[in-house]
């Protein structure tokens, strides 16, 4: 196999854990007779300093031509003025778009060497293994935004089109795992959630009827990630909530530094990127854990 993969070291510890997962990689490589071409790009605050661009044209370039992109990590105190106008998570917001990545794939699993790092009880972890599907380019992150000295808004929209389409990759995976799927809204209260429960419950009766669903609101979902995780197999949400929800579920595991994510489209090119963040204060000094890199890097020779 022949494939290009753009690294996107970014900022605080992102540079030490891809250098790990580009170790792996090239393991690979040599005993699969693999051929991978590596190409580094600015992305985030890195790219502030040295071109005033989160997501500089160079970088877009790059991962455009590329068949994965593997990302580090993004943001930092260096950057975090939230009065900023140029802020390094619009790198990361803006690389998901270019590429079309609207499908995030999050994977919650139990190893038994960090089942003690958990805060819940050992009883409550066994048999933990579960998916959370991310929706990734529509919702409040990326709706209409205003600011004044004395009041703010951000706008949640979401189409029929960006519902049916997440559902559907998070139906399939059911389909391939116990067949039990979970959507999570706020449908109580929030309009874009009446529309997101409408829309999947007819998908779901049309397209997936053999499937066992459950709908959870949100804040029921957060209660049961702690107290039934076990339950759960695939979990599809918008992308506000899956961000929320996923970090909750890194807990689980034991640690952000564990959990691996895929964030994909209609192509087979994907960004691969760890949920934790850029850990600015252990960066350069050898302690970042790069298992979550590692099993990216994995999720991308799988998927891309």
């Amino acid at each position: 196999m022949e494939a290009i993969i753009t690294l996107l070291p970014g900022d605080g510890i992102g540079p030490d854990v891809t250098v790990s997962a580009r170790q792996v990689l090239d393991v690979v490589a040599d005993k699969f007779d693999h051929s991978f071409e590596f190409h580094e790009a600015l992305i985030g605050g890195v790219a502030i300093d040295a071109v005033a661009d989160p997501l500089p044209p160079a970088t877009v370039e790059r991962c455009e031509a590329a068949d994965a992109v593997l990302l580090g990590a993004v943001g930092g105190p260096k950057w975090s003025d939230p009065n900023a106008k140029i802020r390094p998570e619009q790198g990361l917001l803006k690389i998901r778009s270019v590429l079309g990545v609207y499908a995030n794939i999050r994977p919650v699993k139990i190893y038994p060497e960090l089942a003690g790092a958990s805060p819940l009880k050992p009883e409550i972890l066994e048999g933990v293994d579960l998916l959370v599907i991310r929706e990734l380019t529509g919702g409040i992150y990326f709706g209409e935004k205003t600011r004044t000295e004395t009041s703010a808004s951000d706008l949640c929209t979401y189409t029929v089109g960006e519902i049916e389409r997440i559902v559907r990759v998070a139906a399939k995976l059911a389909e391939g795992r116990t067949g039990k799927l979970c959507s999570v809204d706020k449908a109580n209260v929030l309009e874009t959630s009446r529309l997101w429960r409408d829309v999947t419950d007819r998908l779901l009766a049309e397209e997936f009827p053999s499937l066992d669903v459950e709908t959870l609101l949100v804040d029921a979902a957060a209660m049961y990630l702690l107290s039934r995780p076990s339950d759960f197999d695939v979990i599809v949400t918008e992308n506000m909530f899956g961000d929320i929800l996923t970090d909750e579920a890194s807990m689980l595991a034991g640690s952000l530094g564990m959990l691996p994510s895929a964030s994909l489209g209609d192509g087979t090119a994907g960004l691969y990127e760890p949920i934790h963040g850029s850990a600015p204060d252990i960066a350069g000094m050898g302690l970042a854990n790069p298992c979550a890199t590692i099993a990216s890097a994995a999720m991308l020779l799988r998927h891309s």
